[in-house]
Order: structure tokens, then C-alpha cells, then sequence
């Protein structure tokens, strides 16, 4: 395989990953841990394996189509493209806010300055990526090194905090308690919304498309799943490590807590490292994903697609710098992630059988099935969520 294929399916997987690895994930990831104990591992296992039947399905779908999800939405259930693209949309720039929000946290924690200075610095490095003229290497590269990085530091903290690992192996497979909200908040985090199509949309600007590439399309997709399993894993046994010793986590700000026990102040700083790079690569991959669903809708919009991300940049930096970040947006549009899931896999996985979008393409039944559990599985879990926890956020 060339050099500059295998860079654009890593970056991909990147990507996808780093997406979903942003400020929530750190904060979701250390309190799920702290309230769960060991037992968090099995609902680790369950999301890697519900993330791996969703990616397969839908990036294979993608690929094999040569066309972005709204698009095959549209021609599965005309006008279901818009309503997808929406709800993508909405999510995208919600999460984004907190993305920006996450960004000037680290700022802060590595040199001082303000929240809102951090967030506006941050802002532009992001912008200057899609300035660019090779926009789509600088942000695969980018988001590679910034992944690396991220499980690197994280690794480092895990090792030092001395988790009780053949406790958290036992119950991955055995545990005491099985929590469907955190299972559903961390699917809807990790393939959820915009997540989900985040490397398959960029496998399509690349040009990797077609049943030929399909082998290549599909350990992309497993490799970021991977990824962000592997960083989930980490920074949960990282966690675990604290917990087990009896120490409090500061429930102002838990994922900080927990590199600063681990490893004193300089564990602080790695924090503010760790969630900067966390941050700004969910504001990028955000911003081009969000985007990519509605460029295909105007010829003016796809032509200047790069604008429209730049702008949805500045817009969610100004959101935050003069609104604030607005909590109870950001836990309703990441419990809607959760049912964003199903709708967009449920219907990526009738497209699978319908001609006029894959041709005569053939998708494997055992990857159909797999897909379908992972809906129904996502779909009841999601609505029991919601039912059972929305309304006290508003009550």
C-alpha cells in the first residue's frame, strides 16, 4: 500500500478517535470510575464491542457507496438526509462549545492565562489548519500526533497510580453491577452523532471509496475503535489506580484530580496538556464532520466547505467566550447521541440492501445481524435513559 493511502486511513482512524476522545470523554470516563469501581470495565468491553458494530457497518456502507450519510439517508427515505443532518449539526456544534470550553481549561492549567485567552489561541491554531492548502494531511497528521501523545501521558499516569488490574480483568468479564446509562452516555460519546461518520466521510474526500478498498476501509474503522478503547482503558485503570487507594476525586474538576494524585503538580500539567489535545482535536474533527453533512445540500457550500468549518470554529469560540458553556445542552445533546445511533445505523443498514445505493454489492450477513443487535441493543437503552434521567436535568 502506498505511504500517502496508509497516512489518509490512519488518519481516518485518528480521527474518528480523537473525535471522541475530548473534554466529555475525560470528565465521563473518571466519574463513571468513580462510581462504578472495577465494575466499569464491563461497560468499557460492551461499548469497545457496540462501537466495533456500529463502525463496521457504517464505514463499510460509506465506502462501498461512495456517498456521505445525509445523502444515503435522502435515498433511503427522502428528506430523512436533512432531519439527520440536523440533529448531526445541532450535536456537533453543542459539543463544540465545550470542545473550545476544554481547550481553554488546558490553556489555563499549562501557562496561567485565562480560560477565554486559551480558548480564542486554541481557536485560531484550528482555523490555520483549514487555512491550509493540504488541509485534509494537516489535520490526519495532526490528530496523529495528538492521539499518540494523549495515550502516552495517560499511560504514564496509569502506571504511576498502581490500578488494582486483575480486580478491573474480573469484573470487565464478572461484574457486581451493570449500569445502562453509563453504557449508552459512553456509546453515545464514542460513536454517537457526529462521531460515527467522522473517518467514512473523510475516507470519501480522500477518494477511498469502492468495493476494491473495502478490506483497507474496514481495519481503518476497527483500528479507531481501537484507539479510543485503548485511551478509555487507560485513563479508567489510570483512575481506578486513585479510587483504589482511598483518595477523593475533586468533583469540580475529577480527570484533573486524578493526574494531580497520581503524579503531584507536574501530573497537573500533564492534565493541561492531555485535555488541550483532547480538546482541539474533538474541535476539528467537530467542526469537518459537522460540516460535511450539510456541504453536499448547496454546489456555493461544497465548493467553499473550508469557510464553512472556519466559521463554525469561530462561531462556537464566540459562543463560549461571550455566552459560557451551556451545561444542560451539552447533557441533553449527548443523551440524544446515544439515539442519534441507532437511527443513522438503522438506516445505513437498509441501505446495505438497496441498489440504487450500493449497487450490486452484497454486505455479509453476519455484519447485518451484528448490526442490527447494536441497534436494537442501542435503541432500548437509549429510550430507558431518557425516560428514566432527562427529566430530572430540567426538573
Amino acid at each position: 500500500m502506498e505511504k500517502s493511502k496508509l497516512s489518509v486511513l490512519l488518519g481516518a482512524a485518528f480521527l474518528m478517535a480523537t473525535s471522541a476522545i475530548g473534554p466529555g470523554f475525560l470528565t465521563q470516563t473518571t466519574v463513571f470510575t468513580e462510581k462504578l469501581g472495577a465494575d466499569f470495565g464491563f461497560v468499557i468491553l460492551a461499548s469497545i464491542l457496540i462501537d466495533v458494530g456500529a463502525q463496521l457497518n457504517v464505514w463499510r456502507i460509506i465506502a462501498v457507496s461512495g456517498k456521505r450519510g445525509q445523502d444515503i439517508a435522502n435515498q433511503v427515505f427522502p428528506g430523512l438526509g436533512y432531519l439527520v443532518a440536523a440533529l448531526v449539526v445541532a450535536g456537533g456544534l453543542a459539543f463544540n462549545i465545550g470542545n473550545i470550553g476544554g481547550c481553554g481549561l488546558g490553556i489555563n492549567v499549562l501557562f496561567g492565562v485565562s480560560p477565554t485567552v486559551g480558548a480564542a489561541v486554541s481557536a485560531v491554531i484550528a482555523i490555520g489548519i483549514f487555512l491550509s492548502k493540504e488541509a485534509g494531511q494537516a489535520m490526519d497528521r495532526f490528530t496523529q500526533v495528538a492521539g499518540v501523545c494523549i495515550i502516552l501521558l495517560t499511560l504514564y499516569v496509569a502506571i504511576i497510580s498502581a490500578p488494582p488490574v486483575g480486580e478491573a480483568v474480573v469484573k470487565s468479564f464478572a461484574p457486581d453491577k451493570i449500569d445502562i446509562m453509563s453504557i449508552v452516555t459512553l456509546v453515545g460519546g464514542t460513536v454517537g452523532g457526529y462521531i460515527t461518520f467522522a473517518g467514512g466521510h473523510r475516507l470519501i474526500d480522500a477518494g477511498i471509496t469502492g468495493k476494491e478498498a473495502l478490506p483497507e476501509v474496514t481495519r481503518s474503522s476497527v483500528t479507531g475503535v481501537v484507539i479510543t478503547g485503548a485511551m478509555r482503558i487507560i485513563l479508567f485503570l489510570a483512575a481506578l489506580g486513585v479510587v483504589a487507594h482511598g483518595l477523593a476525586l475533586d468533583p469540580a474538576n475529577p480527570p484533573a484530580s486524578v493526574f494531580r494524585l497520581s503524579v503531584g503538580e507536574i501530573g497537573y500539567k500533564i492534565f493541561g496538556l492531555v485535555m488541550w489535545a483532547a480538546a482541539i482535536t474533538s474541535v476539528i474533527g467537530a467542526a469537518y464532520t459537522s460540516v460535511s453533512f450539510i456541504r453536499t445540500f448547496n454546489k456555493k457550500l461544497d465548493e467553499h466547505y473550508r469557510l464553512a468549518i472556519i466559521a463554525f470554529i469561530i462561531f462556537s469560540t464566540g459562543v463560549f467566550i461571550f455566552i459560557g458553556q451551556p451545561v444542560k445542552i451539552l447533557i441533553l445533546v449527548g443523551a440524544l447521541n446515544g439515539l442519534i445511533l441507532p437511527v443513522t445505523l438503522g438506516v445505513l443498514l437498509l441501505a446495505a440492501y438497496n441498489k440504487k445505493v450500493v449497487g450490486d454489492y452484497h454486505h455479509p450477513l453476519w455484519m447485518t445481524i451484528f448490526g442490527w443487535v447494536v441497534f436494537g441493543l442501542m435503541f432500548y437503552m437509549s429510550g430507558y435513559t431518557m425516560i428514566n434521567n432527562l427529566p430530572k436535568l430540567f426538573a
